[in-house]
């Protein structure tokens, strides 16, 4: 930030120094020239043509500089025909000043009707030369005459390279001070953020479990947002703990039965150790459906369309169970907040539930999206459950037809996804097949 700051004030100070460098040396050309220009003008005015035909001056240049020789202030008037002008003073097509003494101003070959200004070093480098110069024609002669004016630049000169001095100094001032400013406020207003990453640095060293909230409007949206995070995590680490503890007491009562079954010796120890297995890999399912869909529950990407899964639960759930007819309408661009695996595994459980225990007939309903949620309704045209005993099959292991293979797992793993996403499912009648609904809600993405 501030190498770009330094970057960006240096470039602008350069452009502005140089504009205004360039806009007050001409200023001071111009008001040179403005000087040179009334003292032509004086002398166009007072210059006129005597019986001899010579230029005379009814009143002299006021300035004594045109009387001093080598002053620095020179005039000439030239006759243009002649195109020159000799040496000697006595010369009538040549009237130079006093000052100029055996030097004479250059006559160009030229049109010079209009006002002439410009830098010259015909006199050496040593005493360079502002000339502003006209023709004009007096009255009383057909001659067209070339009035000069000459003044030694050295005092623009000065001015200018005390003009560009100042600027020098007082732009790199200037510069040094706004890149001091920018620094400046790039150290204060980033500091907070240090402070964010020193509290931070605590929490991760157990000193305090969250960042404080006395920080700037500008950083405590992200405070704020760190702080959930820190909680999120926090969640998570105790939903995992719970998860294993959850996980370990549902294993300690079968390993329990297995241990005391082997140290008896008893009679039915293989039918036993195949009944806690199949109680324990229940278990270890159902909570690897839980872990699975916690952690992709943490991926703010989640995003899934219903139909895309709806339609090859239908074709499974048809190779599975021939007999059985699946029907599907609703909304067909239907988006849900839910990892499509775990969009796949919850309707998979749903329909074959419907298939397995219906009078071979299922109908899945996709509704549209209603106060930021979207239901999923799978029927079936079986005998239904009484509403006293719907709750129980959301129970771990619970079944109340014991005479199909299953688990008793996937009433239970569809809840707890769905309420992991946000959601939820519910069980009900339908009126229009007259067997079991259950009611899928998840967030609309």
């Amino acid at each position: 930030m501030i190498g770009v700051a330094a970057l960006w004030i240096g470039v602008l100070l350069l452009g502005g120094g140089f504009a205004l460098d360039r806009v007050l040396s001409r200023s001071i050309v111009d008001n040179f020239d403005a000087q040179l220009t009334y003292v032509l003008n004086a002398m166009l005015a007072s210059s006129e043509i005597d019986p001899i035909g010579e230029v005379r001056f009814n009143r002299q240049p006021a300035d004594q500089r045109f009387i001093e020789s080598y002053s620095g202030l020179y005039f000439q008037i030239t006759d243009l025909p002649g195109n020159s002008c000799r040496l000697k003073i006595d010369t009538p097509t040549c009237y130079p000043s006093r000052s100029l003494w055996d030097r004479r101003l250059k006559v160009e070959a030229h049109d010079d009707t209009k006002l002439h200004q410009y830098d010259s070093k015909e006199f050496g480098p040593d005493e360079p030369l502002r000339i502003v110069e006209r023709d004009v024609i007096l009255p009383g002669s057909p001659i067209r005459w070339r009035f000069q004016v000459a003044e030694r630049r050295d005092a623009i000169d000065e001015q200018i390279e005390a003009l560009r001095t100042t600027l020098l100094w007082s732009f790199g001032a200037l510069g040094a001070g706004l890149i001091a400013l920018a620094a400046l406020q790039a150290l204060f207003g980033l500091w907070p953020l240090r402070r964010v990453r020193r509290e931070l640095v605590r929490v991760r060293a157990g000193r305090q479990d969250r960042i404080g909230e006395d920080y700037p409007q500008e950083i405590h949206p992200l405070v704020h947002e760190l702080n959930l995070l820190l909680a999120h995590s926090e969640e998570q680490a105790e939903e995992a703990r719970r998860h294993a503890g959850n996980l370990a007491h549902a294993l300690k009562t079968p390993l329990t039965v297995v241990n005391n079954a082997a140290t008896g010796h008893a009679p039915d120890l293989a039918e036993t150790v195949i009944r806690e297995a199949s109680v324990m890999r229940r278990q270890v399912d159902h909570h690897l459906a839980r872990a699975r869909a916690i952690g992709r529950r943490a991926s703010s990407q989640a995003r899934a369309t219903v139909w895309d899964s709806v339609g090859p639960v239908e074709r499974a759930v048809s190779r599975l169970y021939p007999d059985v007819t699946v029907d599907i309408a609703g909304d067909r661009s239907a988006n849900v907040r839910v990892e499509r695996q775990d969009l796949d595994e919850m309707l998979g459980n749903l329909v074959e539930n419907a298939a397995k225990y219906g009078g071979g007939r299922v109908f899945v309903t996709v509704e549209k999206p209603a106060d930021g949620m979207v239901e999923i309704l799978v029927e079936d045209d079986g005998a239904g459950i009484p509403e006293g005993e719907r709750d129980m099959l959301f129970t771990r292991g619970a079944r109340l037809d014991t005479d199909k293979p299953g688990t008793g797992l996937g009433l239970a793993i569809v809840r707890d996804v769905a309420v992991i996403y946000g959601g939820k499912v519910s069980l009900d009648e339908s009126e229009d097949l007259g067997g079991l609904l259950a009611r899928l809600t998840l967030p609309a993405a």
